[in-house]
């Protein structure tokens, strides 16, 4: 009985260590197998990485396209197209021209060449002196300057006393129309002053001064009201509309007009009166 119980164990035994043997084999020959074919691979580093797509970077692109088109620089003599309808320096019409002839005319008159309008067939050019390309440039960044930023429109906010001198406040009367000559709404608030001698519609007397020295620029977006208490008068001005411009220049010319038909029948009446 005993000698069955060893033989059984060591059958056992010889069995357990094989299967161990093989598995570490089989891990050998896999990790092997993984080495060879790692080493035999084609190694890659002569290809070139191509650049990712990118929908920004096409994006940014055509804006910096967009611009050099649509600005006001001297192109040289880099002349894509080879007929172009040419303008010159006093903006008299040339008509269409062969680039080679605007080449020798640049050479000529000591002129630089601008784009004026590429969407034209064939496009147009202007001949200009260099003085008159830098004076461009500084008008169209003044107009740049003035122009509001995009978006909903902003609104400035002014506050002061109803005791403010007369040279103060011509001061802020110039930053009001400031503003809204560049499209701001503003938001005045006037605070009344503590003299109790002052005039119960002093508030409303400056308001109306500041309105009428921006006769056909602005208009109040909401008439004063008291606040704080009635401790302050808020209004807002706003600036006019093209529309509200458009019926205030009209309003205007029948005005001129009427006052010369009104003098010109007082003139015909003291001729009546005299003959």
């Amino acid at each position: 009985m005993a000698a069955l119980f060893l033989k059984t164990l060591t059958l056992q035994t010889i069995k357990t260590e094989n299967q161990c043997i093989r598995r570490y084999i089989g891990i050998y020959i896999v990790q092997k197998t993984q080495l060879s074919l790692i080493a035999s691979a084609p190694r890659l580093s002569h290809l070139i990485h191509a650049k990712a797509f990118s929908t920004e970077d096409t994006q940014d692109a055509r804006k910096k396209r967009k611009k050099n088109d649509t600005g006001f620089s001297n192109i040289g003599r880099k002349i894509s197209e080879r007929i172009i309808r040419v303008f010159d320096e006093k903006g008299s019409d040339l008509g269409n021209m062969h680039r080679a002839d605007v080449i020798r005319l640049m050479d000529e008159r000591d002129l630089r060449l601008v784009k004026r309008n590429s969407s034209a067939e064939p496009p147009e050019f202007q001949l200009m002196t260099g003085t008159q390309i830098h004076e461009e440039r500084l008008r169209l960044r003044e107009r740049e300057k003035t122009r509001p930023a995009p978006g909903p429109t902003l609104t400035k906010e002014l506050t002061f006393s109803s005791n403010i001198g007369q040279h103060d406040l011509d001061t802020k009367r110039k930053q009001i129309q400031q503003w809204i000559e560049k499209k701001y709404k503003v938001q005045i608030t006037i605070k009344k002053g503590k003299n109790v001698e002052e005039p119960e519609n002093k508030v409303e007397e400056i308001f109306n001064q500041i309105l009428q020295t921006m006769p056909g620029l602005a208009t109040f977006s909401s008439s004063p009201q008291p606040v704080k208490g009635g401790k302050a008068v808020l209004c807002v001005l706003r600036p006019l509309s093209k529309k509200e411009e458009i019926a205030y220049r009209e309003t205007q010319g029948t005005q001129k007009g009427d006052s010369l038909n009104k003098e010109n029948g007082n003139s015909r009446e003291s001729d009546v009166l005299h003959q």
